[in-house]
């Protein structure tokens, strides 16, 4: 697949540079290279994302960091059982636990959320550090609602990092995610409450809390170039009627007229149409002079050729 030649592979972690030193120079910078594009795609174009993943693959699949990512890249394109396979294989390359909570949440796309609230009373979620933990009581928050839990899943949400006042990576979708479950127990006062609080923490956009919490306002955000649109569309409209009534073009697109070249203009037209008509008067008199000599002799001739006859 055809990389930027601005991706040098430079631009992934060091970390990650680090295990790619095991392959032969050429090759690590060209699963670096992938791997890179698959970071600046997974968001916008999780699909392409998926693409450049499989290359990787293909290229070092004995490599735990290319195992990764394509698991994540499977995981945001839904591939939930091939991410899930991926993200066991590159846990058993490295024996770190860190990928432990997105495995359940896998199980879950797979339809087993009671395999998810299994793994989240697993040892494995101990070892966790507090982001991993935080995570992993999202996961098992989603498992309980998937299983139509809607009180147990509320429980679950509740924790210390929620009431904490102070704000962590973590925060905002906590929060996001203790009102989406209160709203949907139909608790839309303290819902409303737990929005706000979400966008109070979501620095960085990560989450729609804003939009979430004007929809319960009864705020209606209108796309400022789809109305634009719609006005440039009416006027088109109403130019189509006047041009098809037979109606003359609108004032600005006429050509100025130079107001004292046009009075004399009209002078010139009156006095031309005097000039007219006191020329037509006198024919008319010569023409009635003429018709009479005519009609004279004509009866004239018509009676010497009766006379003849």
């Amino acid at each position: 697949m055809p990389i930027p030649e601005d991706v040098t592979g430079e631009e992934i972690d060091k970390d990650v540079r680090q295990e790619l030193q095991s392959l032969p120079k050429t090759l690590a910078d060209d699963v670096a290279r992938n791997l890179v594009m698959v970071a600046r795609l997974i968001d916008e174009d999780p699909e392409g994302a998926y693409d450049y993943s499989r290359v990787a693959l293909r290229l070092a699949s004995r490599v735990a960091a290319v195992r990764e990512a394509a698991g994540f890249a499977a995981y945001a394109t839904q591939k939930y059982s091939e991410a899930l396979a991926e993200f066991r294989a590159a846990r058993r390359m490295t024996g770190s636990v860190d990928l432990w909570p997105v495995m359940a949440d896998c199980e879950r796309g797979l339809g087993r959320p009671e395999k998810a609230l299994d793994m989240a009373g697993a040892p494995e979620v101990h070892k966790l550090d507090k982001a991993g933990q935080v995570e992993m009581r999202l996961v098992a928050a989603g498992a309980r609602r998937d299983m139509g839990q809607l009180d147990a899943a509320i429980v679950t949400l509740q924790s210390p990092e929620l009431a904490s006042h102070s704000v962590q990576p973590w925060t905002a979708r906590l929060r996001y995610a203790y009102a989406d479950a209160l709203l949907a127990a139909g608790r839309e006062g303290e819902a409303r409450e737990w929005f706000a609080k979400a966008v109070e923490a979501d620095k960085d956009g990560s989450t729609d809390a804003s939009d979430r919490l004007a929809e319960m306002d009864g705020v209606e955000f209108v796309d400022a170039l789809i109305e634009v649109d719609d006005q440039d569309e009416q006027q088109d409209e109403r130019q189509d009627v006047r041009e098809d009534d037979g109606d003359s073009l609108p004032v600005e697109d006429a050509e100025p007229r130079d107001l004292t070249t046009a009075v004399d203009e009209d002078v010139v037209a009156v006095e031309e149409n005097h000039t007219v008509a006191d020329d037509t008067d006198d024919d008319t008199d010569d023409d009635e002079g003429k018709d009479g000599v005519d009609a004279e002799g004509s009866a004239g001739g018509s009676g010497r050729e009766t006379g003849q006859g």
